[in-house]
């Protein structure tokens, strides 16, 4: 790996600022500070860094970047407007600007990233395209993690590095309305721009939705004049984002005028059929996605390459190896009942994932969901809603319960209920409430364990311990079979 293979002098960074002190990393985490690092004192959700520079210096830090006035301290430290808007512009150059050196692709909107990044990964070869997003950071010679759905930016330059570096020449990336709103973004521009759909999200963060579509807005700002933004022309809030352009528009959606035209489809338990129409010419697609959400990541990521200047026939030849991991995860049980792990976790992402699992040929649908600690508490009776209404029953448990009280939370997403529903339950832990559900499947039942995908980890109150889906779902059928001797 070439993470940490990096040095700089610190009058590189900072020219005339009279030192020479050579700068192995940048770290904004006074914990994880390295003899060599220097240390940004950004401001988070929690906790602002100026509070940490004592521990950061203790810890080897060789400088220390501030916005405010700090002295009396046995290392330079080097003042700037505003630490949180420096750090990407830092990184960038500390990284010799590995986004300069890559064709960018940045996708947003509130359900479906991770699929069309994934699809454009794909499409494009791993061997050429890099992704960063919420499944990790990937390329055709590694897979690695990755701490935020869009990473902070000493580590979202460290990743581009790394791409340039094992030869790709595309960077696929999910870009979410926190990271713009948290400024990880300011020095990244884009040759192409993508959204799949906005609905309501991370309202916690943003304070009113028209704070989180403005922040989505930013992508196509920052998009190059010369490149394309990819709009889902059916999509409520296309208006809005087509006057937030500054690129070439393309457009694609189920109406003749777009520019890749959803002309039908057809899906079936294993894969969908779909005809699209591109330059006025009819194609016939026989894709591995499931979801009527999944024709429209499709097209999205089609149309991304296609403005690229790939050649259509080449990118068909590469649909049949789409695999989008923790997404509408069907596991291989062997057993009468089906398991399905899957992302959703917001009120639209979920509804449309129980309406396509309904089409199929199942009895019940048992469906194990929580809510993340510390985010949209107004989102959470949303959830319990669309779940209890659509779902044949329903187990709340955790889900990244941070700080805040689990059971507080599994009491946000009932309380908005009506007194007729009965078919759901509590159980706190997510492991118990993964066997409870598969131990209640009956033959041609569907559990789905929706939330977190494909993720490895739980952000519980005594910290991060490591936690899958997908796994305790493997070993909550392997426990049940045992029991049934």
């Amino acid at each position: 790996m070439f993470l940490g293979d990096f040095m700089k002098k610190l009058n590189d960074l900072y020219p005339g600022i009279g030192t020479d002190i050579n700068i192995k990393a940048i770290k904004i985490n006074s914990k994880e500070v390295e003899p060599g690092d220097l240390f940004v004192c950004t401001k988070g959700v929690t906790a602002d860094r100026h509070d940490f520079i004592d521990d950061a210096i203790a810890n080897g830090a060789s400088a220390i970047i501030v916005s405010k006035d700090i002295k009396g301290k046995s290392v330079p430290i080097i003042k700037v407007p505003d630490t949180n808007r420096e750090l990407p512009y830092l990184c960038q150059k500390f990284y010799d600007y590995p986004d300069k050196k890559m064709t960018m692709i940045g996708v947003t909107g509130t359900d479906g990233k991770t699929s069309t990044t994934t699809i454009v990964q794909t499409l494009i070869g791993p061997d050429k395209c890099g992704y960063i997003g919420t499944n990790g950071r990937s390329c055709a010679k590694f897979t690695g993690d990755n701490p935020n759905t869009t990473p902070d930016a000493h580590h979202l330059y460290a990743y581009l590095d790394e791409f340039v570096k094992y030869g790709c020449k595309y960077t696929a990336m999910e870009a979410s309305s926190e990271a713009f709103f948290r400024k990880r973004l300011v020095a990244t521009t884009y040759d192409v721009s993508a959204y799949t759909n906005i609905t309501s999200e991370h309202l916690n963060i943003h304070g009113s939705f028209e704070n989180y579509l403005a922040c989505k807005l930013e992508l196509f700002k920052t998009t190059k004049k010369d490149g394309y933004s990819i709009l889902n022309k059916d999509d409520e809030y296309f208006e809005t984002v087509k006057n937030a352009c500054v690129a070439n528009v393309l457009t694609y959606g189920q109406g003749a005028d777009n520019d890749l035209q959803i002309v039908s489809f057809n899906i079936y338990p294993t894969h969908t059929k779909i005809k699209f129409k591109y330059r006025g010419e009819e194609f016939d697609v026989d894709s591995p996605l499931l979801g009527d959400f999944n024709v429209y990541n499709l097209a999205c990521g089609l149309l991304i390459c296609l403005s690229l200047g790939f050649k259509l026939e080449d990118l068909l030849s590469r649909i049949s190896n789409i695999k989008i991991s923790g997404r509408l995860e069907l596991l291989n049980t062997k057993t009468p009942y089906y398991v399905m792990v899957d992302y959703a976790h917001t009120p639209n992402g979920i509804t449309k994932l129980l309406n396509f699992v309904h089409t199929l040929d199942i009895n019940r649908s048992i469906v194990v969901i929580g809510q993340a600690g510390e985010r949209d508490y107004l989102k959470r009776p949303k959830v319990g809603n669309v779940v209890v209404e659509n779902a044949s029953y329903a187990i709340f448990t955790y889900e990244d319960p941070r700080s805040e009280d689990p059971q507080k939370i599994c009491e946000d997403i009932i309380k908005e209920l009506k007194e007729t529903h009965n078919n759901y339950e509590i159980v706190i832990d997510r492991r118990e409430a993964i066997q409870k559900a598969v131990d209640m499947a009956k033959e041609k039942d569907m559990v789905l364990i929706l939330g977190k995908g494909n993720e490895t980890y739980e952000k519980l109150k005594t910290g991060t311990i490591y936690f899958n889906d997908i796994e305790e779902a493997y070993q909550a059928v392997a426990n049940r079979q045992i029991k049934e001797g």
